[in-house]
């Protein structure tokens, strides 16, 4: 609706035309009374009834935000309800709203209030617990690993309750030096919600936190219905520090367990978990100490006991043994290198010999010391001399060599008669000689 210009009205307001209160009042009651009936679920804060009075008046406050309406209903509807209603009850409501244009006041006027009964609390909480569960808050892969010693906790708790007592208690005992973070809030009724919230929000802005215990001691199923609302499940599901959900007893199992990075089952067991035992820590070094020093021991008596084994070895206790062994191998080798090659040089000489002595009897020299002798002519080109094997390699005044065994002798060819029949070789026949010049010997 245009606040600015309203019907039966010129223009906007300004400082020269403006509305009177009664206009603006009756603008907004206009624009608030069209909403119609509506149905509303809170839980009641605050009920004022006199039997004499004829209207009762009741807060409705939100469960999960710190926001309230006014309720304005008949006191004989009040008392005309199967189960009275009473302050911390959930209710729904049916009314209109409507305001009140003389006080310039709002109100819902309500014809109807029904409580919310236990089991469809249980119903919505389930069925919240499986569309949380559809989107994944569950999943244990999103759940925060707790540090081993956390430096400081935040500790979400009633104030003076034994929830508070039970957790600093055991926590101090287990580790003396722990330092607490303590919020103090509402832990049942239309506040808790609204307060743990904003006391998540300090200790999550606050770097020295380590992780976040949500602690409250045991109760009905009503008192620990704020622990299932969905704004705290998002809430604790979107931190970044880990928390842990202590709440109620072991049987108790609020939607905040189910989104929480750990669930303990009390407050008690929430501080054994968070808290690392400084005895049962300090034990444990020591054992782990005291078999680390066995094993180091054990591994150098080992180690020892090689060191024996290898030292008692020969070529440990004499270092020299291998160079003296392989020395004397070599040594070895070299002698049967010689005493081989000695055998192999003398066998060559031996055979060098007997051809020296095979070639000295088939030699000229041998058929010259018998008295024969070797004709050669020289040839008058000056080449050199050939042996005479035939009278046709001789001419009337050739000029020609006789070799003799202590000599030579030079003569000239006076003719040449060849014989009439070739006499064959007799055992005094000198073997052919070379067709080469002997040589001196």
């Amino acid at each position: 609706m245009d606040m600015s210009a309203p019907a039966g009205s010129s223009g906007p307001t300004s400082p020269d035309s403006p509305w009177p209160v009664h206009t603006v009042n009756e603008k907004v009651k206009g624009w608030i009374e069209r909403l119609g009936h509506l149905w509303v679920e809170g839980q009641i804060t605050q009920l004022n009834m006199k039997p004499n009075w004829k209207l009762s008046y009741i807060t409705l406050r939100d469960v999960s935000q710190d926001q309230s309406v006014p309720l304005t209903c008949s006191t004989s509807m009040l008392r005309s309800l199967p189960v009275p209603v009473k302050n911390g009850d959930r209710v729904v409501v049916y009314g209109k709203p409507a305001y009140y244009a003389g006080r310039g006041t709002f109100s819902l006027w309500v014809s109807q209030i029904r409580p919310v009964g236990i089991g469809e609390m249980l119903a919505r909480i389930e069925q919240l617990k499986r569309a949380l569960a559809a989107e994944g808050l569950f999943d244990e892969r999103l759940k925060r690993p707790l540090p081993f010693l956390p430096q400081r906790i935040g500790l979400i708790t009633g104030r003076e309750s034994a929830a508070e007592r039970d957790v600093l208690s055991v926590a101090r005992d287990r580790w003396a030096a722990v330092q607490f973070e303590v919020r103090n809030t509402a832990v049942q009724g239309a506040q808790a919600v609204p307060e743990i919230l904003a006391a998540l929000d300090q200790l999550e802005a606050d770097p020295r936190i380590d992780v976040i215990i949500i602690a409250r001691g045991g109760g009905s199923v009503e008192d620990l219905l704020q622990f299932s609302e969905e704004a705290l499940a998002r809430k604790v599901s979107s931190m970044t520090t880990p928390v842990v959900s202590a709440i109620g007893h072991e049987p108790d199992n609020p939607i905040l367990d189910n989104v929480a990075d750990l669930r303990a089952a009390t407050p008690t067991d929430a501080a054994k978990r968070v808290v690392p035992d400084v005895a049962a820590e300090l034990s444990r070094i020591a054992e782990l100490r005291s078999r680390a020093a066995g094993a180091l021991r054990s591994w150098v008596a080992g180690e020892q006991r090689g060191l024996a084994s290898v030292r008692s070895r020969p070529v440990l206790a004499d270092p020299m043994l291998p160079i003296t062994q392989q020395r004397q191998i070599v040594a070895d080798a070299r002698s049967r290198n010689d005493r081989a090659l000695t055998v192999l040089v003398r066998s060559a000489r031996h055979q060098v010999e007997s051809l020296t002595a095979r070639v000295n009897a088939l030699g000229p020299s041998q058929t010259l010391r018998r008295g024969y002798a070797v004709v050669q002519v020289v040839p008058r080109d000056h080449t050199p001399p050939q042996v005479v094997t035939t009278v046709d390699e001789v001419t009337p005044g050739s000029q020609l060599r006789i070799r003799v065994l202590d000599g030579s002798v030079t003569a000239a060819a006076m003719a040449v008669e060849k014989s009439a029949v070739s006499t064959p070789d007799t055992p005094d026949t000198p073997d052919t000689p070379d067709t080469k010049e002997p040589d001196n010997e």
